[in-house]
C-alpha cells in the first residue's frame, strides 16, 4: 500500500468548535438545554420551518422519540425500507412494532411510494421515508397515501440535512422528522441528532418525552411552579459541550454544503464515460430534489466484483466502502419485521453500490487520484 491515503471520511472542524466548548464551560452550563442548544434549536428551526427543534443525542434517540410518541402497541406495523440503517427499524421494534419492509426505488433507492399502499393493513400506524444519500422520496404521494389512511409520516432525515423536496427542508415535511449530526453526516457533533416535531400538537409532548417524562421544560419556562413525572420517556438531551461544537457547524452549513456539492459533481462528470461503457451507474438525482452531497456512490456492473474493486483501492491507498446490508435479510430483521415482496432492488444495492471518498477539505489532488484509481481498477475488474 502507498504512504499517502486517502481515507473515506475525515470529520471536519469550522474553527470555532473549541472556543465554544469553552464558553460553554464558562457559562457554568454543562447539562442540556443550555445557550447553545437554544441556538441549535433556533436555527433549525428558522431553517426547515418546523414547528420545533429538539436536540437529541443521536438521530437514533430521535426517531425512539418518535416511536413514543405515536403510543405503538404489540402488533401495530410501520412500513418503512429495508435499505436503511438499523436504527429505523429498532426504534419501532423496541415499542413492539413490527417494521413492514417493502422496496426501494431503482433510481434514487428511496422508498417506493408506488408500493406502499399494497403494504396498508389494519394494523398501519406510520410510513418511514428514508432520504437516502440526502436526495429526497416522493413526499407528496406517501403524505397523500398517509391522509387517506390515517397514519403519521415519521421522515428518516439522518443524511437529509440542508437538502429539500420542492424547496421544502427534508425533516420538516412529515409529521416528524429525525437529523443525524453523527461524525460521517455533512453537519457533525461527533454524535448528534434532533428531533422536528412539525405537528404542533405533539410538541409537549416531545418535550415531556425528552426529559425523563417530566415537564422539566415548562417548569424553565415559568409555566408551571413545580416539575413532575408526567408519562414514560427517557434522557435525550445532548450536553452543552456537544450542542457548542454543533453550533459552530452550523453556522457554517452553507459552506458545507456547497463545498460538498463542488466534490460530488467533479466525481458525477467523471464518471460519465463509464456509466456510459456500462461499467457503473451514477446517482440519479430528480430534478424536484435539492441534495446535499451527502455522499457520493456508484452501482457497479453485476459483471463487477465489488470486494475485489474495494481491496485494489486499498491497495492503492484509496479507502471505499459498501452501505448497507438490507434489514429484510440479518437475523433481527428476520425476527421482528416482515417484507411485501421480494425486494429485487433492495438485494442489488446492497452487492453493488460503492461509496467514495467525500470530505470537506478533500483537495483537488486527492480527487484527481480516486477518480483516476476508481477508472484504473473498475476497467481491470470488468
Amino acid at each position: 500500500m502507498k504512504d499517502k491515503t486517502t481515507p473515506f471520511n475525515r470529520p471536519h472542524m469550522t474553527g470555532k468548535e473549541l472556543h465554544y466548548i469553552a464558553q460553554a464551560h464558562f457559562n457554568g452550563q454543562l447539562a442540556g438545554d443550555g445557550p447553545f442548544t437554544k441556538l441549535c434549536h433556533g436555527w433549525i428551526e428558522e431553517k426547515t420551518g418546523s414547528h420545533k427543534a429538539l436536540l437529541t443525542h443521536s438521530c437514533t434517540a430521535a426517531l425512539e422519540m418518535a416511536a413514543l410518541l405515536l403510543d405503538l402497541e404489540p402488533g401495530d406495523e410501520v412500513i418503512m425500507p429495508s435499505f436503511t440503517f438499523v436504527s429505523t427499524a429498532n426504534a419501532f421494534v423496541l415499542r413492539g412494532a413490527r417494521p413492514v419492509f417493502v422496496d426501494v426505488r431503482p433510481d434514487t433507492l428511496n422508498i417506493d411510494e408506488t408500493l406502499i399502499e399494497a403494504a396498508v393493513t389494519s394494523r398501519t400506524r406510520a410510513i418511514v421515508p428514508v432520504h437516502y444519500a440526502g436526495v429526497a422520496c416522493e413526499m407528496d404521494v406517501i403524505l397523500e397515501i398517509a391522509r387517506r389512511h390515517g397514519l403519521v409520516v415519521v421522515e428518516d432525515a439522518a443524511q437529509g440535512v440542508m437538502s429539500t423536496y420542492k424547496g421544502r427542508a427534508l425533516g420538516s415535511i412529515g409529521h416528524l422528522g429525525a437529523y443525524s449530526f453523527h461524525e460521517t453526516k455533512n453537519v457533525i457533533s461527533g454524535e448528534g441528532g434532533a428531533l422536528l416535531v412539525n405537528d404542533s400538537g405533539l410538541a409537549m409532548r416531545a418535550e415531556i418525552i425528552r426529559e425523563k417524562g417530566t415537564d422539566r421544560s415548562r417548569f424553565f419556562r415559568g409555566e408551571v411552579d413545580k416539575y413532575t413525572w408526567q408519562e414514560v420517556g427517557s434522557s435525550f438531551l445532548p450536553g452543552e459541550l456537544v450542542a457548542g461544537f454543533l453550533w459552530a457547524q452550523l453556522e457554517d452549513a452553507g459552506r458545507i454544503t456547497h463545498e460538498r456539492l463542488d466534490i460530488w459533481a467533479r466525481y458525477h462528470a467523471a464518471f460519465a464515460q463509464m456509466e456510459s461503457d456500462g461499467l457503473l451507474r451514477r446517482p440519479i438525482v430528480p430534478t424536484e430534489c435539492g441534495h446535499n452531497a451527502h455522499m457520493y456512490y456508484v452501482l457497479l456492473s453485476e459483471h463487477v466484483d465489488r470486494q475485489r474493486v474495494i481491496s485494489e483501492l486499498k491497495q492503492r491507498g484509496v479507502w471505499t466502502v459498501f452501505h448497507y446490508v438490507p434489514l429484510h435479510n440479518s437475523p433481527g430483521g428476520l425476527r421482528y419485521c416482515r417484507s411485501v415482496g421480494d425486494l429485487p432492488v433492495t438485494c442489488m444495492a446492497g452487492e453493488r453500490l460503492l461509496r467514495l471518498p467525500l470530505w470537506v477539505g478533500l483537495s483537488p489532488e486527492e480527487q484527481d487520484r480516486v477518480i483516476r484509481s476508481v477508472i484504473d481498477v473498475v476497467t481491470g475488474v470488468a
